[in-house]
């Protein structure tokens, strides 16, 4: 039987709420083995002089856990 993890982050980016998933992604692969999924429950950002400039992603990663460890 498998068990997997689930992890929440907020990934970052000032070109678009998909760059700022997959920064979220990417940022949790370098210490996180075995990522299985990604699930996006919310997209925020931040507005100066009335223009979106830096977009917001809340995630949650799913991973296996390691039973080698």
């Amino acid at each position: 039987m498998e068990v997997v993890k689930v992890l929440e982050l907020v990934g970052d980016s000032p070109e678009g709420w998909q760059q700022a998933v997959e920064n979220a992604v990417q940022e949790a692969s370098k210490t996180i083995d075995g990522i299985t999924g990604v699930e996006v429950y919310n997209l925020t950002a931040n507005v100066k002089n009335g223009r979106l400039v830096e977009y917001k992603a809340n995630v949650k990663i799913a991973y296996a856990v390691d039973r080698e460890r």
